[in-house]
């Protein structure tokens, strides 16, 4: 049988020769390197520096150097979930910058208006700014909305609870911006501070790299995104009514302004106590399972460092799996540890 190799993900024979090494050995100092890969890899590339290959592997995520300055294997769950991760998000990038490019996101719309046209929901468009009928008109705006913000977000919860279905969806939204490094600011009433599962999504945000501020002053329900477009409610009072959509530079420019203000008057989200956030959602033991599905390399090793049978530990590795919406261990393990939970 041929041996499978890292191409795919991005790591060229040589360096994958050299992590291999890595695994077999445990580690080398750099003045070793250059022997080993001779007599261990001959087909490696024994020209290159010993200082570059150090530099490629950390930078791969597939070794680490040591204080004493060797350079030690990063564990093959925990390197190639990285490859995976960083191919994901160089692919997820590519392609929305060709979707954004390609105009097919308007194309579709177009079409979608065109079945809407003259019907009760559909958008009132009027120069740049657009009245959306409906919740789910408004999301589907916000779906689109997010898909192409690519430096600045900016959001305010005058009501301070989130549900667990707003939250379901919201997730999806947040990490797609937070994934593109897009700055994220949140404003939340100081109702948030009372509610748990509230609580747990705002650090699970930032952990991610969200900026969050809990606001003990009323609070103007607000979505801006790359300061060029901004939705506000059509009623404030019932806000299920609808939004309105607008691009005009002039408004624009005033709703930030407005955001900025309440942003000063706010406070900055609470350090967590021990034992909050995590536990609202999974407890202790769930915990650890976790920890265990992302640290051990087969479900033997898991349930014995966790003292239970292989099989109960197999139950509560579907338990979690479920509870995240995870389709495998790998994307259990990687989610857990986005929001937080690990």
């Amino acid at each position: 049988m041929s041996q499978a190799n890292l191409r795919f993900l991005g790591v060229d024979c040589d360096d994958e020769d050299v992590y291999r090494l890595l695994l077999r050995r445990g580690g080398f100092a750099k003045a070793e390197l250059v022997r080993h890969l001779s007599q261990e890899a001959p087909q490696a590339d024994t020209s290159k520096e010993p200082r570059d290959v150090h530099r490629r592997l950390t930078a791969l995520g597939l070794a680490t150097e040591t204080p004493d300055g060797l350079l030690a294997p990063v564990s093959p769950a925990k390197a190639v979930e990285g490859l995976v991760e960083s191919k994901v998000a160089r692919l997820r990038r590519d392609l929305e910058e060709e979707v954004a490019a390609g105009g097919i996101v308007d194309s579709l719309l177009a079409e979608h208006e065109k079945s809407l046209d003259g019907g009760a929901h559909a958008p009132d468009v009027s120069g740049t700014t657009q009245h959306i009928e409906g919740m789910a008109s408004v999301r589907a705006v916000i779906d689109e909305l997010t898909f192409f913000t690519r430096t600045e977000s900016l959001t305010t919860s005058p009501t301070g609870i989130l549900s667990p279905e707003s939250i379901s969806h919201a997730r999806l939204l947040d990490s797609r911006i937070l994934r593109r490094n897009v700055h994220m600011r949140t404003l939340m009433a100081s109702s948030a501070l009372e509610d748990p599962t509230t609580m747990n999504y705002l650090r699970e945000l930032d952990a991610q790299g969200a900026h969050i501020r809990i606001s003990y002053e009323p609070l103007e329900r607000l979505i801006i995104c790359d300061r060029a477009a901004a939705l506000t409610p059509i009623d404030p009072a019932h806000t299920s009514r609808g939004a309105i959509l607008t691009r005009d530079p002039g408004l624009v420019s005033a709703l930030v302004s407005l955001f900025e203000r309440m942003w000063q008057t706010a406070h900055d989200l609470p350090a967590a106590t021990e034992g909050e956030a995590v536990e609202t959602l999974v407890n202790p033991f769930q915990q650890r399972i976790l920890r265990s599905l992302y640290a051990a390399e087969k479900d033997e090793i898991g349930a014995r460092e966790l003292g239970i049978a292989v099989r109960t530990y197999r139950k509560h590795v579907a338990s979690v799996m479920q509870l995240l919406g995870a389709s495998n261990r790998f994307q259990a393990a990687l989610l857990a540890r986005e929001r937080g939970w690990i």
